[in-house]
């Protein structure tokens, strides 16, 4: 038997954004666990926002396991928090979401690297120059030396567990990149960008550096901030589609526009302009291919018989992907097929 390092994650009772915490387990198995071999584990709520001190204990129940290749027999356990009675945590925003295997999502994570206080590359008095060479950049000048280090030891870290990512790329602003990542299912995907997102800030802390994922971290500036685009399709969008039902969905999503952006992360009102290739926030509109649009509407899904995957470009990079993930299928249910 090897004596596991089991790397126990949850999320907090912080608002409006829940932190990532995680603490190490120790356990002997013959070979590495699976989720049911993992034991509930219980926790300080106190410390973390999810309990008061003269009822403190909370418990961490384990729902995905992956590899982590940084340590020997290391696993990262990714949980949900449970009350001591059984009853999930009301911080718990995994346990009760809507779900469906057979609907596909895509998550554009898109995030700062900061040091010292200032996106990583941005000298200590002023802005670097404007953005423009950036975006897919390569070079010194416009990538530095750091950073794609790091981005690049966090995607081998994350495909080693197992986590299924589509992409990588420097984005428009200097010290600013993103990550793709696919899943099939609301619970998949979503515990698939927590996990990154753990790997990334912990892999940052060996650096000095601090992972900025606020939507709009350098306020009201022509600087661009932060999304989390959500690509989604469902069977009925892949297989049958359809103009009419495409009309009926956009209608249902525009009824909903504010309960979208309730849970679409917070301080969206700096983010979502209506400049910078979005839509106002008070807003809703879709286009072909049109970035300014709430739902970008890819060519292929209208060639193809308005049929395939769309996307929702109003998500922000701190959103909660279990919520985001969520309220789209909640919309999608109330459409008439």
């Amino acid at each position: 038997m090897a004596k596991y390092k089991l790397e126990y994650i949850w999320l907090d009772g912080y608002e409006p954004v829940r932190n990532l915490r995680s603490k190490t387990q120790l356990k002997d198995y013959d070979s590495f666990p699976t989720v049911a071999d993992l034991p509930d584990w219980g926790f300080d709520g106190s410390s973390t926002k999810q309990a008061p001190g003269g009822s403190s204990d909370c418990v961490l129940k384990p729902v995905a396991v992956y590899p982590d290749s940084t340590r020997k027999n290391g696993a990262l356990v990714m949980c949900e928090v449970y009350n001591a009675d059984g009853t999930p945590h009301a911080s718990n925003d995994r346990a009760t979401i809507l779900d469906d295997p057979d609907a596909w999502f895509g998550f554009e994570q898109e995030y700062f690297l900061y040091q010292d206080g200032r996106p990583l590359g941005f000298p200590e008095n002023g802005y670097p120059a404007p953005q423009g060479p950036y975006y897919t950049g390569v070079g010194f000048k416009n990538v530095g030396d750091i950073a794609r280090q790091i981005v690049e030891e966090h995607l081998d870290i994350c495909l080693d567990a197992g986590i299924n990512h589509e992409g990588i790329n420097a984005e428009v602003a200097k010290g600013q990149w993103e990550f793709q990542i696919f899943g099939k299912g609301s619970k998949v995907a979503a515990d698939q960008i927590w996990v990154a997102r753990y790997i990334l800030n912990r892999l940052c802390e060996k650096y000095g550096i601090d992972v900025e994922y606020h939507c709009k971290p350098l306020g009201a500036t022509d600087w661009n901030g932060s999304g989390m685009h959500a690509n989604f399709s469902t069977k009925h969008l892949r297989e049958v589609g359809g103009e009419a039902y495409f009309l009926a969905l956009m209608a249902q999503f525009e009824k909903n526009c504010m309960e979208h952006i309730a849970v679409y992360g917070p301080d969206n009102h700096m983010r979502l302009t209506g400049l910078h290739e979005t839509q106002s926030i008070d807003k809703f509109s879709w286009g072909i291919a049109d970035r300014g649009a709430s739902i970008r509407v890819p060519h292929s899904f209208k060639k193809n018989g308005w049929k395939g995957y769309l996307e929702d470009r109003r998500p922000n990079s701190q959103g909660n992907p279990y919520q985001i993930a969520s309220r789209i299928l909640k919309t999608i249910s109330e459409v008439a097929k």
